[in-house]
Protein backbone atom coordinates (compact mmCIF):
# COMPACT_ATOMS: atom_id res chain seq x y z
CA UNK A 1 0.00 0.00 0.00
CA UNK A 2 2.74 2.61 0.86
CA UNK A 3 4.33 1.57 -1.87
CA UNK A 4 1.01 2.28 -4.07
CA UNK A 5 0.92 5.54 -2.14
CA UNK A 6 4.20 6.69 -3.14
CA UNK A 7 3.74 6.03 -6.63
CA UNK A 8 0.24 7.99 -6.55
CA UNK A 9 2.18 11.19 -5.38
CA UNK A 10 5.29 10.53 -7.55
CA UNK A 11 2.57 10.96 -10.57
CA UNK A 12 0.67 13.36 -9.17
CA UNK A 13 3.72 15.50 -8.71
CA UNK A 14 4.26 14.84 -12.45
CA UNK A 15 0.87 15.88 -13.61
CA UNK A 16 1.02 19.06 -11.58
CA UNK A 17 4.58 19.78 -13.14
CA UNK A 18 3.21 18.92 -16.55
CA UNK A 19 0.41 21.30 -16.08
CA UNK A 20 2.54 24.67 -14.81
CA UNK A 21 5.27 23.99 -17.40
CA UNK A 22 2.11 24.56 -20.16
CA UNK A 23 1.32 27.09 -18.61
CA UNK A 24 4.32 29.03 -18.26
CA UNK A 25 5.20 28.54 -21.97
CA UNK A 26 2.10 30.13 -22.91
CA UNK A 27 2.87 33.34 -20.37
CA UNK A 28 6.18 33.41 -21.56
CA UNK A 29 5.15 33.59 -24.98
CA UNK A 30 3.01 36.30 -24.27
CA UNK A 31 5.09 38.07 -22.54
CA UNK A 32 7.75 38.05 -25.12
CA UNK A 33 5.30 39.18 -28.06
CA UNK A 34 4.15 41.83 -25.93
CA UNK A 35 7.32 42.98 -24.75
CA UNK A 36 8.70 43.12 -28.36
CA UNK A 37 6.08 44.20 -30.39
CA UNK A 38 4.48 47.11 -28.18
CA UNK A 39 7.20 49.63 -29.00
CA UNK A 40 7.09 49.45 -32.57
CA UNK A 41 3.12 50.64 -31.82
CA UNK A 42 4.28 53.26 -29.67
CA UNK A 43 6.89 54.43 -32.68
CA UNK A 44 4.30 54.25 -35.27
CA UNK A 45 1.04 55.40 -33.48
CA UNK A 46 -1.33 52.82 -32.87
CA UNK A 47 -3.94 54.10 -35.16
CA UNK A 48 -2.08 54.57 -37.92
CA UNK A 49 -0.78 50.93 -37.62
CA UNK A 50 -4.02 48.82 -36.53
CA UNK A 51 -6.31 51.30 -39.30
CA UNK A 52 -3.44 52.24 -41.90
CA UNK A 53 -4.02 51.03 -45.77
CA UNK A 54 -0.73 51.52 -46.58
CA UNK A 55 2.42 49.06 -46.23
CA UNK A 56 5.58 50.65 -47.36
CA UNK A 57 8.33 48.92 -45.30
CA UNK A 58 11.11 50.09 -47.14
CA UNK A 59 10.46 52.89 -48.49
CA UNK A 60 12.42 56.70 -48.53
CA UNK A 61 9.16 57.53 -46.95
CA UNK A 62 8.01 54.33 -44.72
CA UNK A 63 4.46 53.04 -43.85
CA UNK A 64 3.64 50.49 -41.33
CA UNK A 65 -0.33 50.22 -41.77
CA UNK A 66 -1.80 46.53 -41.51
CA UNK A 67 -5.59 46.87 -42.21
CA UNK A 68 -5.10 45.31 -45.50
CA UNK A 69 -3.20 42.05 -43.46
CA UNK A 70 -6.04 42.38 -40.66
CA UNK A 71 -9.06 42.20 -43.08
CA UNK A 72 -7.18 39.59 -45.67
CA UNK A 73 -6.49 37.53 -42.33
CA UNK A 74 -10.21 37.92 -41.62
CA UNK A 75 -11.74 37.50 -44.93
CA UNK A 76 -9.57 34.30 -46.01
CA UNK A 77 -10.56 32.52 -42.15
CA UNK A 78 -13.84 33.23 -42.83
CA UNK A 79 -14.24 31.71 -46.61
CA UNK A 80 -12.12 28.84 -45.29
CA UNK A 81 -14.88 27.96 -42.64
CA UNK A 82 -17.73 28.49 -44.73
CA UNK A 83 -16.28 26.11 -47.17
CA UNK A 84 -14.67 23.56 -44.85
CA UNK A 85 -16.77 23.26 -41.98
CA UNK A 86 -20.01 22.14 -43.86
CA UNK A 87 -17.61 19.47 -46.08
CA UNK A 88 -15.66 18.32 -43.15
CA UNK A 89 -18.96 18.00 -40.88
CA UNK A 90 -20.94 16.44 -43.53
CA UNK A 91 -17.98 13.89 -43.82
CA UNK A 92 -17.73 13.16 -40.65
CA UNK A 93 -21.52 12.55 -40.03
CA UNK A 94 -21.05 10.16 -43.76
CA UNK A 95 -17.71 8.49 -41.89
CA UNK A 96 -19.76 7.67 -38.64
CA UNK A 97 -23.04 6.93 -39.42
CA UNK A 98 -23.54 5.95 -43.45
CA UNK A 99 -20.56 4.64 -44.70
CA UNK A 100 -19.84 1.10 -45.11
CA UNK A 101 -16.75 -0.14 -43.88
CA UNK A 102 -14.77 -0.64 -46.84
CA UNK A 103 -15.72 2.93 -48.07
CA UNK A 104 -15.43 4.32 -44.29
CA UNK A 105 -11.63 2.96 -44.42
CA UNK A 106 -10.97 4.48 -48.06
CA UNK A 107 -12.11 7.96 -46.85
CA UNK A 108 -10.98 7.85 -43.13
CA UNK A 109 -7.29 6.66 -44.63
CA UNK A 110 -7.92 10.11 -47.34
CA UNK A 111 -8.71 12.31 -44.23
CA UNK A 112 -5.39 11.11 -42.45
CA UNK A 113 -3.24 11.22 -45.47
CA UNK A 114 -4.71 14.97 -45.54
CA UNK A 115 -3.40 15.64 -42.27
CA UNK A 116 -0.10 14.71 -43.12
CA UNK A 117 0.95 16.15 -46.39
CA UNK A 118 3.43 19.22 -45.35
CA UNK A 119 1.70 22.80 -45.59
CA UNK A 120 4.71 23.46 -48.49
CA UNK A 121 3.38 20.47 -50.52
CA UNK A 122 -0.29 21.80 -50.30
CA UNK A 123 1.31 25.45 -51.54
CA UNK A 124 2.89 24.02 -54.46
CA UNK A 125 -0.03 21.56 -55.54
CA UNK A 126 -1.63 24.88 -55.36
CA UNK A 127 0.62 26.79 -56.92
CA UNK A 128 0.96 24.93 -60.11
CA UNK A 129 -2.50 23.37 -60.19
CA UNK A 130 -5.20 25.83 -58.47
CA UNK A 131 -3.52 29.29 -59.41
CA UNK A 132 -3.61 28.57 -63.38
CA UNK A 133 -6.98 27.11 -63.20
CA UNK A 134 -8.26 30.10 -61.33
CA UNK A 135 -6.81 32.33 -63.89
CA UNK A 136 -8.61 30.36 -66.73
CA UNK A 137 -11.84 29.73 -65.16
CA UNK A 138 -11.96 33.32 -64.40
CA UNK A 139 -10.12 35.06 -66.92
CA UNK A 140 -7.96 36.83 -64.59
CA UNK A 141 -4.03 37.70 -65.38
CA UNK A 142 -2.92 35.74 -62.42
CA UNK A 143 -5.14 33.49 -59.90
CA UNK A 144 -2.90 34.26 -57.50
CA UNK A 145 -5.12 35.89 -55.17
CA UNK A 146 -7.58 35.74 -52.08
CA UNK A 147 -10.00 33.00 -53.70
CA UNK A 148 -7.04 30.31 -54.15
CA UNK A 149 -5.92 31.35 -51.01
CA UNK A 150 -9.68 30.16 -49.36
CA UNK A 151 -9.90 27.49 -51.07
CA UNK A 152 -6.50 26.18 -50.27
CA UNK A 153 -7.17 26.58 -46.50
CA UNK A 154 -10.62 25.00 -46.75
CA UNK A 155 -8.99 21.82 -47.93
CA UNK A 156 -6.48 22.16 -44.83
CA UNK A 157 -8.87 22.57 -42.35
CA UNK A 158 -10.63 19.43 -43.18
CA UNK A 159 -8.38 16.73 -41.16
CA UNK A 160 -8.64 18.93 -38.28
CA UNK A 161 -12.58 19.25 -38.45
CA UNK A 162 -13.02 15.63 -39.88
CA UNK A 163 -11.03 13.78 -37.45
CA UNK A 164 -12.61 15.57 -34.19
CA UNK A 165 -15.59 15.16 -35.31
CA UNK A 166 -15.99 11.31 -36.23
CA UNK A 167 -14.31 10.75 -32.71
CA UNK A 168 -17.17 12.91 -31.04
CA UNK A 169 -19.88 11.26 -32.94
CA UNK A 170 -18.82 7.66 -32.45
CA UNK A 171 -19.01 8.69 -29.07
CA UNK A 172 -22.79 9.37 -29.02
CA UNK A 173 -24.23 6.84 -26.76
CA UNK A 174 -26.24 4.49 -29.36
CA UNK A 175 -29.38 4.67 -27.27
CA UNK A 176 -29.83 8.27 -28.04
CA UNK A 177 -30.66 7.25 -31.71
CA UNK A 178 -32.73 4.52 -30.59
CA UNK A 179 -34.79 6.02 -29.20
CA UNK A 180 -34.99 8.64 -31.91
CA UNK A 181 -36.02 6.15 -34.30
CA UNK A 182 -38.33 4.55 -32.60
CA UNK A 183 -40.23 7.86 -32.48
CA UNK A 184 -40.88 7.45 -36.11
CA UNK A 185 -37.71 9.92 -36.72
CA UNK A 186 -36.05 9.04 -40.22
CA UNK A 187 -32.04 8.34 -39.93
CA UNK A 188 -31.35 11.40 -41.37
CA UNK A 189 -33.52 13.48 -38.63
CA UNK A 190 -31.65 11.11 -36.35
CA UNK A 191 -28.17 12.10 -37.29
CA UNK A 192 -28.62 15.79 -37.80
CA UNK A 193 -31.28 16.79 -34.79
CA UNK A 194 -30.19 13.89 -32.10
CA UNK A 195 -26.60 12.70 -32.84
CA UNK A 196 -25.25 16.27 -33.91
CA UNK A 197 -26.39 18.67 -31.28
CA UNK A 198 -25.38 15.31 -28.62
CA UNK A 199 -21.82 15.82 -30.30
CA UNK A 200 -21.54 19.48 -30.51
CA UNK A 201 -18.66 20.09 -27.94
CA UNK A 202 -16.65 17.80 -29.93
CA UNK A 203 -17.79 19.43 -33.23
CA UNK A 204 -16.76 22.90 -31.83
CA UNK A 205 -12.94 21.51 -30.60
CA UNK A 206 -12.26 20.81 -34.02
CA UNK A 207 -13.76 23.39 -35.50
CA UNK A 208 -11.37 25.60 -33.05
CA UNK A 209 -8.93 23.57 -34.36
CA UNK A 210 -9.19 24.15 -38.33
CA UNK A 211 -9.82 27.64 -37.58
CA UNK A 212 -6.37 28.04 -35.77
CA UNK A 213 -4.77 26.64 -38.63
CA UNK A 214 -6.39 28.43 -40.83
CA UNK A 215 -5.07 31.69 -39.12
CA UNK A 216 -2.35 30.76 -38.55
CA UNK A 217 -1.07 29.03 -41.78
CA UNK A 218 1.67 30.93 -43.64
CA UNK A 219 3.59 28.51 -45.84
CA UNK A 220 0.68 27.17 -48.49
CA UNK A 221 -0.84 30.57 -48.21
CA UNK A 222 2.19 32.64 -49.30
CA UNK A 223 2.64 30.35 -52.63
CA UNK A 224 -0.91 31.45 -53.83
CA UNK A 225 -1.74 34.82 -52.04
CA UNK A 226 0.05 36.80 -54.45
CA UNK A 227 2.05 38.41 -51.56
CA UNK A 228 0.68 42.17 -52.49
CA UNK A 229 -0.54 44.67 -49.87
CA UNK A 230 -3.62 45.79 -51.04
CA UNK A 231 -6.93 45.68 -49.24
CA UNK A 232 -8.68 42.39 -50.05
CA UNK A 233 -10.64 41.42 -53.12
CA UNK A 234 -11.84 37.69 -53.87
CA UNK A 235 -9.67 38.19 -57.01
CA UNK A 236 -7.10 40.41 -56.16
CA UNK A 237 -3.51 39.21 -55.13
CA UNK A 238 -3.23 40.11 -51.02
CA UNK A 239 -1.05 39.18 -47.53
CA UNK A 240 -2.21 37.89 -44.93
CA UNK A 241 -0.69 38.81 -41.17
CA UNK A 242 1.48 35.83 -41.42
CA UNK A 243 2.57 36.32 -44.97
CA UNK A 244 3.79 39.77 -44.13
CA UNK A 245 6.19 38.29 -41.53
CA UNK A 246 7.50 35.34 -43.09
CA UNK A 247 8.42 36.75 -46.44
CA UNK A 248 10.02 40.25 -44.64
CA UNK A 249 11.60 38.74 -41.64
CA UNK A 250 14.70 37.51 -43.44
CA UNK A 251 15.77 40.81 -44.04
CA UNK A 252 14.30 43.20 -41.87
CA UNK A 253 16.05 45.60 -39.55
CA UNK A 254 15.39 48.67 -37.54
CA UNK A 255 11.93 49.41 -36.64
CA UNK A 256 11.19 47.55 -39.65
CA UNK A 257 11.82 44.38 -37.63
CA UNK A 258 9.99 45.82 -34.77
CA UNK A 259 6.67 46.42 -36.45
CA UNK A 260 7.45 42.68 -37.82
CA UNK A 261 6.91 41.49 -34.19
CA UNK A 262 4.39 43.89 -33.86
CA UNK A 263 2.14 42.54 -36.42
CA UNK A 264 2.76 39.02 -34.76
CA UNK A 265 1.50 40.31 -31.38
CA UNK A 266 -1.38 41.28 -33.49
CA UNK A 267 -2.04 37.72 -35.33
CA UNK A 268 -1.16 36.22 -31.49
CA UNK A 269 -3.95 38.29 -29.35
CA UNK A 270 -6.56 38.11 -32.78
CA UNK A 271 -5.96 34.44 -32.19
CA UNK A 272 -6.71 34.07 -28.76
CA UNK A 273 -9.46 36.28 -28.83
CA UNK A 274 -10.96 34.15 -32.06
CA UNK A 275 -10.56 30.79 -29.66
CA UNK A 276 -11.74 32.60 -26.49
CA UNK A 277 -15.53 33.39 -28.67
CA UNK A 278 -15.52 30.20 -30.18
CA UNK A 279 -15.20 28.20 -27.36
CA UNK A 280 -17.62 30.56 -25.28
CA UNK A 281 -20.26 30.28 -28.30
CA UNK A 282 -19.59 26.91 -29.66
CA UNK A 283 -19.39 24.60 -25.86
CA UNK A 284 -20.34 27.45 -23.69
CA UNK A 285 -24.15 25.82 -24.40
CA UNK A 286 -23.29 22.48 -22.79
CA UNK A 287 -23.49 24.38 -19.42
CA UNK A 288 -27.35 25.04 -19.82
CA UNK A 289 -27.93 21.61 -20.78
CA UNK A 290 -26.77 19.94 -17.92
Amino acid sequence: MKQKHLIERVMTVIFFICGITAIACVALITIYMVVAGVPAIGKIGIIDFLFGTRWASTADDPAFGILPFILTSIYGTCGAIIIGVPVGLLTAVFLSKIAPKGIGAAVSTAVELLAGIPSVVYGLLGMTLLVPAVARTFGIASGACLFSAILVLALMILPNIVSVSVTALNAVPPEYEEASLALGATPTETYFKVSVPAAKSGIAAGVVLGIGRAIGEAMAVIMVAGNVANMPGLFKSVTFLTTAIAKEMSYAGGLQREALFSIALVLFIFIMLINALLNFFLKGGNKDDK
